[in-house]
C-alpha cells in the first residue's frame, strides 16, 4: 500500500480542522448538566464497570434462531405521558432531574467535542437532548458519560448510565447474549473503508489483496467483520476508539480503517490524506438506542418520540446540520419495525 508524504497532519491541526467544521455549523447547542440537584455548569464523566463480555462460544445467536429480526423493538407508547403520569426508570429520572447518556466524544458529525465551546456536539447528541427534553422539560438536564465503543453494552448492564446513545448497531448478540434492549432504528449506516488518498483501494477484498493492515476499535461490529477477511490477506489492528485508529492512520501504523460510513466521514474531514472512495457498503449498521433489558416502558416512552421526531421534522433538521455536509441529501427516516413481546 503507499505510505503516507512526511508532511502529516498532526493531531492539533486535525484538532484545528474540527473546530473550524463545528464553528461552521453555528453557535446554536446545548448546555450539559452536571450530576447535582440544580446543575449550572457542563459536565460529562467517565466510569469503569466490570461487567464481561460473554464468550462467543456461549452465543445465543451461533447460530441465530429462526424468524429472530434485530430491528423488531417493543411497540411505542400512544403518546407520551404528562411527567406527573412517568413510572419506573422514566419516573426516576424525572426525580433526579437530569438524564444519564453514553456517548461518543471522538466521533465527528455524530458525537464530538467542540474545541470552541468544550460542548459534545453531533447527531447522537441531538437525539440525547430531545429525549432529556420530553422527560425533564429541558434540553439541557443531561450528563453525557464519555465511553468506548467496547464499553457500550456493560454501561447498560451496570446502570452506569440510562441509555447509549453512541451508534450502535442493533444485532442478535447485543439482544440476546446481553441483558439489553434497543429502540426502533433511528439511523440506517454501513460498513465501508477509508484508505489514503491515491491509493486505489475501495473494499476489504482489495485491502485483503495488498496484505494490508486495517484498524477497527475493540468491540464494534466492524472490526468482527473485518475478521472475516483475515483468511483473505487482512492484518487486523485494533484501537480503543476510531480516534485511536486515526492516530494509527496517521503514524502509518495502518493502511486503512474500517467502520460505519458516518464514521469514516468525520475522519476524512481530520486528515487533508484520507479519503472515504466511492463503494458499496459491505454491511448494514442499523442504529438504536441502548438501554437495560429492564426498562421496556422507557424503550416504548423513546419509541414513540422517535416517531414524532421523524414526522415534525426534527430528525431531518438534525441530519442537515450534521451529516448532510459530507453524506448528501437526507434520506427518508428509518422505518420502525414493531411488535417485540
Amino acid at each position: 500500500m503507499s505510505r503516507m508524504p512526511p508532511t502529516r497532519l498532526p493531531l492539533w491541526a486535525a484538532g484545528t480542522t474540527l473546530l473550524l467544521s463545528l464553528a461552521a455549523c453555528g453557535a446554536g447547542g446545548y448546555a450539559q448538566t452536571p450530576l447535582s440537584p440544580t446543575p449550572t455548569a457542563a459536565a460529562t464523566t467517565s466510569a469503569a464497570p466490570t461487567t464481561a463480555a460473554p464468550t462467543p462460544a456461549a452465543s445465543k445467536c451461533n447460530p441465530v434462531p429462526a424468524g429472530f429480526n434485530p430491528l423488531q423493538t417493543y411497540d411505542p407508547l400512544p403518546s407520551l405521558p404528562a411527567s406527573g403520569a412517568l413510572t419506573g426508570r422514566l419516573a426516576e429520572i424525572r426525580a433526579r432531574g437530569y438524564l444519564i447518556a453514553g456517548v461518543s466524544a471522538d466521533t465527528l458529525l455524530m458525537g464530538a467535542r467542540n474545541p470552541l465551546t468544550g460542548q459534545i456536539e453531533g447527531f447522537d447528541i441531538d437525539l440525547v437532548h430531545e429525549i432529556a427534553k420530553a422527560i425533564l422539560g429541558d434540553a439541557a438536564k443531561v450528563q453525557l458519560v464519555v465511553i468506548t465503543a467496547g464499553q457500550r453494552q456493560s454501561f447498560l448492564v451496570n446502570r452506569t448510565v440510562d441509555i447509549v446513545v453512541r451508534n450502535m448497531t442493533m444485532n442478535c448478540a447485543r439482544w440476546l447474549d446481553w441483558p439489553i434492549a434497543f429502540s426502533a432504528e433511528y439511523y440506517h449506516s454501513g460498513q465501508k473503508v477509508l484508505v489514503r488518498k491515491g491509493s486505489t483501494a475501495t473494499s476489504l477484498d482489495d485491502l485483503a489483496a495488498a496484505k494490508a493492515k486495517v484498524c477497527a476499535p475493540t468491540g464494534t461490529t466492524s472490526l468482527a467483520k473485518l475478521q472475516e477477511f483475515v483468511a483473505k490477506g487482512v492484518v487486523p489492528v485494533t484501537a480503543d476508539t476510531h480516534t485511536g485508529c486515526l492516530l494509527h492512520f496517521q503514524q502509518a501504523k495502518v493502511d486503512a480503517i474500517t467502520g460505519d460510513d458516518t464514521v469514516l466521514a468525520g475522519l476524512a474531514t481530520q486528515d487533508p490524506y484520507a479519503v472515504v472512495p466511492a463503494q458499496t457498503a459491505i454491511t448494514a449498521e442499523p442504529y438504536g438506542v441502548g438501554f437495560n433489558s429492564e426498562d421496556k416502558v422507557f424503550v416504548q416512552y423513546v419509541n414513540r418520540l422517535l416517531e414524532t421526531m421523524k414526522a415534525d421534522g426534527r430528525w431531518k433538521a438534525s441530519y442537515d446540520r450534521w451529516l448532510a455536509p459530507s453524506l448528501g441529501d437526507a434520506p427518508t427516516p428509518p422505518a420502525a419495525v414493531y411488535g417485540r413481546q
